[in-house]
């Protein structure tokens, strides 16, 4: 029996899978050398060229990373003005709707819900959304329209069989940089249900657009508030850099985890065909990736957050005695946002930040400031003097920072979760793994972070 199960063992193994299928590779390459004739073009040398470069044990990672810095600090860099001038657009904006308010004699309430709740909730989306997504979607765009994100999979690939997942996943993960709830959809690429179920219950350790507000932000103000011009940008980027970095751990600790435990099985194997470089169409990639995918995600994401924006706003302007029910929720939830280096107003805003992350930071200023409504500073000093009268510190920012990135997917994704899966329980396993993740992890922060007296 024990010989049995040897053999058993033997025949399944990894190795030897491996290497049938080499060895079905290298007698096609036999017979093709037989019986086929060609000629090597310049395009098939400098793929191979370059293939040797980008797919090398020793400088395909470094590269990744390099390319993966490169993009941040373009979306970063650029996203800023537009974001200011599109803010400041809506603000003029705004002072015209009041004064129609106004001219109509309409009541303050419906003023409130209208101006304040929604049109500043759906305009900060916006603001914050639209000017990253034109830089970072055309981009990535034209990576995969070169052929170099088949170089991404290729070396993401065993990574992602050590840990019991799909090659094909590296994609899926590229895919939620942009937005999660896209990138759970693009797990139909995954053949395997097994692979399929991993990438969609891990795709959302990597920060989508809408995260990306709230890590730039706390990132230039308290990682990189030593730093001043370029430099800023690239402490910043760094930063931003290593967030995604532990991001990617995280999916791969919990692809493994699952591997052994709910979802055991043997990674398949991954074929892929690596296509030859060429040069980008860059106009119409732009074009179809500023106006297909930014527009598609931008007009979801306003669809999500404008109903919770409405819903702030009456928290927050519906008294029970003399206090709101906003922060009768916020004294609710401060004890244990304390224990995890937060407070009750961090932990409401991403209660409430459910349907969209974009909205997290504006629900945040308002709790904060007592207004009533969503609001907007007018700098980014005046953003950090809120934070540092309310306590705030560099550890602060970090635990924001790791809590927004590791915690439930947003409404969307959710309920795009459920449609793949068509199952309860795994969708509320997609909530569950991450919340318990975000609450762990800053817990042990803040809590080392307190032995070393650094808080």
């Amino acid at each position: 029996m024990n010989e049995l199960f040897s053999e058993a063992q033997a025949i399944s193994s990894p190795q030897l899978r491996d290497d049938i299928v080499q060895q079905l590779y290298s007698r096609s390459r036999e017979l093709c050398d037989v019986g086929v004739s060609y000629t090597k073009t310049k395009a098939d040398t400098r793929t191979e060229k370059l293939d040797a470069i980008f797919t090398s044990k020793i400088w395909g990672f470094p590269i990744m990373l390099i390319m993966l810095g490169v993009v941040f600090y373009l979306t970063i860099a650029g996203a800023n003005i537009p974001s200011s001038m599109l803010a400041e657009f809506f603000g003029w904006l705004e002072g015209y709707i009041t004064s129609v308010f106004q001219f109509l004699h309409a009541p303050d309430w419906l003023h409130g819900i209208l101006v304040l709740g929604l049109y500043r909730g759906s305009t900060w989306v916006i603001s914050v959304m639209l000017p990253p997504m034109a830089i970072f979607f055309p981009t990535f765009a034209l990576l995969e329209n070169y052929g170099y994100l088949p170089r991404v999979a290729f070396n993401m690939d065993r990574l992602f069989k050590f840990v019991g997942a799909h090659g094909k996943q590296s994609l899926t993960m590229a895919m939620g940089f942009g937005c999660n709830a896209a990138a759970v959809m693009s797990s139909r690429i995954i053949e395997s249900p097994r692979e399929r179920m991993l990438a969609i219950l891990t795709n959302n350790f990597v920060p989508c657009n809408g995260r990306w507000g709230i890590l730039i932000v706390l990132a230039s103000l308290f990682m990189a508030a030593n730093f001043t011009g370029g430099f800023k940008l690239l402490v910043t980027t760094g930063v931003i850099v290593g967030i995604v970095l532990f991001g990617i751990v995280v999916t791969f600790f919990v692809s493994w985890a699952l591997s052994k435990t709910l979802l055991k099985g043997v990674p398949t194997h991954y074929t892929l065909e690596l296509p030859p470089y060429r040069r980008p169409k860059f106009f119409d990639t732009v074009i179809r990736s500023s106006l297909t995918k930014s527009w598609t995600v931008l007009v979801r994401a306003v669809k999500v957050a404008a109903p919770a924006a409405i819903l702030t706003w009456v928290l927050a302007n519906i008294h029970i005695g003399d206090t709101s029910i906003l922060l009768h929720m916020v004294e609710f939830l401060d004890p244990f946002g304390k224990m995890l280096g937060l407070d009750g107003y961090i932990m409401l805003a991403f209660i409430l930040g459910l349907p969209a992350n974009e909205i997290v930071l504006p629900i945040l200023l308002m709790g904060y400031l007592s207004t009533g409504s969503l609001t907007e500073v007018d700098s980014l000093v005046d953003l950090k003097q809120i934070f540092l009268d309310h306590g705030w510190t560099w550890v602060t920012a970090l635990n924001v920072m790791l809590f927004s990135l590791l915690h439930y997917p947003c409404g969307t994704t959710l309920v795009n979760i459920y449609k793949e899966t068509k199952s309860k329980k795994w969708t509320f396993l997609a909530f569950l793994i991450p919340t318990v993740l975000a609450i762990v992890v800053p817990f042990i922060v803040y809590q080392t972070a307190k032995l070393l007296g650094w808080v």
